[in-house]
């Protein structure tokens, strides 16, 4: 087990105990790769953003829902339960949901409704 840890400066190299190694230090962040991290936080504690995006879709208009921070399954039932709310089609991928056409003023409703801290963004 190591417990020394090198960080190079320059030309020059410091070595410094591991409790002293400022890459030790996260600022109490939790990532969604940290082994301990295994639930989606809290409605109230998500901060989403609602954008509406023509470019790149065929010229076809779509809400995207940025900032979701959990698993991809509740990502996902999230998601389902917007388009079938907002009766239409749409996708989550990539951290985004995706909500086939305008409906940026029903899906802040519906979010605040369910909780969520939401706010338009963008144009």
């Amino acid at each position: 087990m190591l417990t020394l840890s090198q960080i190079h400066i320059s030309s020059k190299t410091k070595t410094l105990p591991m409790s002293e190694n400022p890459s030790n230090n996260d600022g109490g962040l939790v990532y969604s790769t940290h082994p301990e991290w295994n639930e989606t936080p809290e409605p109230n504690q998500q901060d989403l953003r609602v954008w509406l995006e023509k470019n790149h879709r065929g010229g076809k208009t779509a809400c995207v829902i940025k900032g979701f921070a959990g698993k991809e399954a509740d990502m996902e039932a999230l998601a389902k339960k917007l388009k079938n709310s907002c009766g239409t089609g749409g996708s989550a991928k990539n951290g985004e949901i995706i909500i086939q056409g305008d409906h940026r003023q029903k899906i802040l409703t519906l979010l605040t409704q369910w909780g969520y801290k939401a706010k338009a963004a963008g144009g």
